[in-house]
């Protein structure tokens, strides 16, 4: 009697035992399949951004275009190009107004640029361009007009100058990859220029009025908002106090990325709070002379990643994958200065400047001068 007691006691632990497993085992096959419903609930999205500076368009520039009766400016930015198209988004500022040849090209100090400068910056990649300088009105109304016009066919988002107080009462949003952006561009002036009565919408001024009343009409429809500041002192390395307000303020109104233009040299990178600011991008391509030690001529392309997640119906952006590069404007000097070219220190030699280096040490601390963590591509 004892041995069959024995033999059903065992029986019995084995049967809980396997209860026990099969229990667990339905358990955690729930605990999976409830996992893989929630990360079947949260979805990424990314678009890749860059941005690079001033076009300012000197008379030297376009002339070294001209070739054969056209004006062709991709060999000046054919380095750049290959760079550029790997990115969804890029961004760059049009200094000059593109008013085009049929009104008469001019140089400093007001100044007239051919539209085959945005044709060759199209085919490069760029699809997100500021229009709001301080030399937007050096040559009137109708170059305006023909620049907006020019753009007007082109699958482009341009912001900061409109040919008429409806398009510039519409803030445009576009998407991509699923991410939804805008563009908001205002400058500090137009060089003393009044601007023709009730046409205030041919160039944005900035006021923090109107940036809270553009940040508040749009903030809620886009995941991704830029602002083009086109701001500061000239040639100054740093940014000035109003800049520092603009930025904290802008900042507080929701504004993800601040792109900085106008001081034509470069100015810190930095955060405030999530905000992305760029101070000053400096020239991308100008025919300016040395001002002080090549800062007109060492410039900056700043590229990051937004990074879109969705959980539960909620979305989150992130800026991710922050770099940044220094460009050299490249220029032979002579009776006439020609052989424009824009290179990344990553293709740097000798050949285009001997110091190029000692420019990669200097140029590269004021970039990282607000924030030491800011990352910095090497040179060649």
């Amino acid at each position: 009697m004892k041995f069959w007691k024995l033999v059903i006691f065992l029986l019995v632990i084995c049967l809980i035992n396997f209860g026990l497993l099969f229990f667990l085992d339905t358990e955690s096959d729930d605990v999976k399949k409830e996992t893989t419903k929630k990360e079947a609930a949260k979805e990424q999205t990314k678009v890749s951004l860059v941005m690079v500076g001033d076009a300012l368009l000197h008379k030297s520039v376009y002339n070294d275009a001209y070739k054969n009766g056209v004006y062709d400016f991709k060999p000046q930015i054919e380095l750049i190009k290959p760079i550029i198209q790997k990115y969804d988004l890029a961004f760059y500022n049009q200094e000059t107004v593109l008013g085009g040849t049929d009104i008469g090209l001019s140089d400093y100090p007001a100044f007239n640029s051919p539209q085959e400068f945005g044709d060759a910056m199209i085919d490069a990649g760029f699809n997100i361009i500021n229009l709001a300088t301080n030399h937007t009105l050096d040559r009137g109304e109708q170059a305006v007009i023909n620049e907006v016009n020019y753009f007007k066919d082109k699958d482009v988002l341009t912001a900061g100058s409109y040919d008429s107080k409806e398009s510039a009462s519409k803030i445009i949003i576009k998407e991509k990859n699923g991410i939804k952006y805008a563009l908001l561009s205002y400058t500090y002036g137009t060089n003393g220029i009044r601007i023709p009565e009730g046409k205030e919408y041919l160039v944005n001024l900035y006021s923090d009025e109107q940036a809270k009343r553009d940040i508040e009409a749009v903030r809620d429809k886009v995941d991704l908002l830029l602002v083009s500041m086109h701001w500061g002192v000239e040639y100054q390395q740093e940014p000035n106090e109003e800049q520092k307000r603009e930025a904290e303020y802008l900042s507080s109104l929701g504004a993800d990325i601040i792109i900085g233009t106008h001081p034509h040299i470069i100015q810190p990178v930095t955060y405030i709070n999530d905000t992305l600011v760029i101070y000053s991008l400096g020239n991308f391509i100008s025919a300016q002379s040395t001002n002080n030690d090549y800062n007109t001529m060492v410039e900056l392309m700043t590229s990051v990643d937004v990074i879109k997640t969705t959980k539960n119906n909620k979305s989150e952006i992130k800026l991710e994958n922050l770099n940044n590069e220094l460009l050299y404007n490249y220029y032979k000097r002579g009776s006439k200065w020609t052989d424009f070219k824009v290179i990344p220190f990553s293709m740097m030699s000798t050949e285009y400047n001997s110091e190029y280096k000692r420019l990669y040490e200097k140029y590269g601390a004021v970039v990282k001068k607000y924030n030491e963590n800011i990352p910095l591509k090497l040179p060649a």
